[in-house]
């Protein structure tokens, strides 16, 4: 990206990578944000390939799909790359054509692809034939070598996740529990949710220790909405309420006969 910044005037050329830092920064927890950045790059180097990939990542991330597939589509002319063949493919996915995709997971591009792009496209794929309600043939379409292995690469977790979700679709529930206990194995960084996918297979149930209306007094005891109740307090609590009951018939006796004397 630096070298072909290179090719713009230097204080242009600065205001572009500005953007592009912060379309990066943002694309994950913030991506409106991200293709507003994105929109002020493209407007400025419409004609640099990096910020047209960056302008399509950025309405990829925001499901601008139709604007995504033109800009990645931007980007390839520019530089003959086929790395971004899986994303323009799921791009079809997003605009409601998996046919589209299939056929594009069948073009000479996806040899021309490293190991992660076509287990990225094989992703894709499968999630097409999801699409057409072709199930089976989408748990068929993860079935590979990558899948099989025990060797855990930057593709595993997502890989294995999927081959679990889509196994559990179609009611393999014993199977797929074991595929998402594969994928926690291999998701270190947490990039899936296969954990609580599992848990809740396994019929565990997460109660939240903090609830919002429970409070902690200065020595760190719960309050009374969240402390376990004593029986030996209930009780005690129970005589007194009897005796004051008492009382209280007592002096309505006393004044009842006052009333008649």
């Amino acid at each position: 990206m630096r070298q072909e910044l290179m090719s713009l005037p230097k204080t242009l050329a600065d205001d572009v990578a500005r953007n592009l830092v912060m379309v990066a920064k943002l694309i994950d927890e913030e991506p409106e944000k991200a293709y507003g950045y994105s929109r002020v790059a493209l407007r400025l180097a419409s004609r640099v390939a990096a910020v047209r990939e960056a302008a399509g990542f950025a309405a990829y991330a925001t499901q601008k799909y139709t604007e995504a597939l033109a800009e990645f589509r931007a980007a390839r002319r520019m530089t003959g790359n086929v790395d971004l063949w899986p994303v323009m493919a799921d791009c079809e996915r997003g605009l409601g054509r998996p046919e589209r995709a299939l056929a594009m997971a069948g073009e000479p591009e996806v040899q021309k692809l490293d190991k992660a792009g076509q287990v990225e496209m094989r992703l894709v794929a499968a999630g097409a034939r999801r699409d057409m309600g072709q199930l089976d043939a989408a748990i068929v379409t993860l079935q590979s070598s990558e899948l099989a292995s025990n060797s855990v690469q930057p593709w595993t977790a997502r890989l294995r996740y999927a081959y679990a979700d889509a196994l559990l679709a179609i009611g393999r529930e014993d199977e797929a529990r074991e595929w998402f206990a594969k994928t926690v194995e291999s998701d270190k960084d947490g990039a899936t949710d296969a954990s609580d996918r599992l848990a809740e297979l396994d019929g565990v149930e997460f109660v939240d220790a903090l609830a919002a209306d429970d409070e902690v007094d200065d020595e760190g005891v719960p309050s009374s909405s969240a402390a376990i109740e004593n029986p030996a307090d209930k009780q005690e609590e129970r005589e007194k309420d009897e005796k004051d009951e008492k009382g209280e018939d007592n002096e309505d006796e006393d004044r009842d006969g006052n009333g008649t004397s």
